[in-house]
């Protein structure tokens, strides 16, 4: 659960105390966060818009303390780009009169944050005792051979253990019936038990949650995590206004499908209708603090509780169910403790700190116009100024 605090007076109140659970602006000082690290954190966020090849086109980087938002800042462009020059190695800009400027408010393509509202949907599951963590997915759905042959479990789906390979080019095939067929008998590649991040694990969670409870995912996602916290502004696509992504065309993209704004980014995605266990989601920064502030606050946002306090050590302990516990990578100096978080291949990523009561958001176009090699760097300095803000 998440530690308590004595925050400064206006924080939280003026003693030791459970922090208050619903999210305010304030201060730096009003969070316990140093105003001079949380000020070179904005001005970190912006340099990584900023030159002829950025990082990102645009970013919104979100953090906080407690009930406090200490930092809500955007810098660049939600759209810069109409296309790739594949031969000039570079975008086509748009005139300033036809670019759209990033706001705190942008909605952002989450990519594998979605994994994290999969996996809550499951924890809910597992709460409710209609699944078990350590029961073979052939149990729920027999259909899924390859997986169930192998007595591949939840729990194994949920740590990356199931030894099925990262992908599947499900976007490959001629119709939803035969990439739903390949899903299901694709065996693992290797014995169940190393760690092998892959999407397929939350592919198939998804169909294992639409079989114990008759809903689909988007609706399991709408009525159990994103309504009860008010979060609005989260949902699978289309998302008109979103943050553009990529000039998605062969050789670089796996599909041609030109320049992205509002429709998933994720092949795999895209080719199941939108949404999927893995990839699908929009949100904005706003919405994903309530997200960590309903966890921090052992599952419970104002009046709405999600989950026990209980599930949510479960699944934040490490390893992890879902989410990735202290991995420096991205977490920077915030890993150590018990952080734990995910990062998206469009550009997004979130911590949250349960020893400190922080979080950080930090969500960016990195794929606009054309997708790169992962660059994580500027996510873990992120977090580690964060983290040397803390007092």
């Amino acid at each position: 659960m998440a530690a308590e605090h004595q925050y400064p007076s206006g924080a939280g109140g003026g003693g030791p105390l459970t922090p208050p659970r619903v999210l305010r602006p304030g201060t730096a000082d009003r969070a316990g966060l140093d105003p001079e690290a949380l000020a070179r954190l904005v001005h970190d966020v912006r340099e990584l818009t900023r030159g002829p090849r950025p990082w990102c086109a645009g970013a919104v980087v979100l953090a906080g303390r407690g009930p406090v938002i200490a930092v809500a800042e955007a810098a660049g462009w939600a759209v810069r780009y109409a296309a790739y020059d594949e031969h000039a190695d570079a975008g086509v800009e748009l005139p300033p009169e036809r670019r759209a400027a990033m706001t705190v408010d942008t909605p952002f393509d989450l990519a594998s944050l979605t994994k994290l509202f999969t996996t809550v949907a499951v924890v809910q599951q597992l709460e409710r005792g209609t699944i078990g963590l350590d029961e073979p997915v052939g149990g729920y759905v027999p259909e899924f051979t390859g997986a169930a042959a192998h007595g591949v479990t939840v729990r194994q789906l949920l740590t990356h253990t199931s030894g099925l390979r990262p992908e599947l080019p499900l976007y490959e095939h001629p119709d939803r019936a035969a990439r739903l067929r390949a899903l299901r008998v694709e065996a693992p590649s290797g014995p169940p038990g190393a760690y092998l991040y892959s999407d397929l694990n939350l592919l198939l969670l998804q169909h294992l949650l639409h079989r114990v409870t008759g809903r689909p995912l988007d609706v399991l996602v709408r009525d159990g995590i994103t309504r009860p916290l008010g979060m609005t502004a989260t949902g699978f696509g289309p998302c008109p206004g979103a943050a553009a992504t990529e000039d998605q065309r062969r050789p670089w993209a796996k599909a041609d499908r030109g320049m992205l704004r509002g429709e998933v980014h994720d092949e795999n995605a895209w080719a199941l209708g939108g949404v999927a266990g893995h990839a699908g989601l929009f949100s904005t920064a706003r919405d994903l603090a309530v997200f960590c502030r309903a966890l921090l606050c052992g599952g419970a946002y104002g009046t709405a509780r999600v989950l026990g306090s209980a599930h949510v050590d479960l699944m934040l302990a490490p390893p992890g169910l879902g989410f990735a516990v202290d991995q420096g990578w991205f977490m920077g100096e915030l890993a150590g403790r018990g952080a734990a978080g995910h990062t998206g291949f469009t550009g997004t990523s979130l911590v949250l700190d349960r020893a400190s009561d922080t979080f950080l958001i930090l969500l960016a176009n990195t794929v606009h116009p054309r997708r790169r090699p992962p660059a994580n760097a500027p996510r873990a300095h992120a977090a580690t100024t964060l983290a040397r803000a803390l007092r």
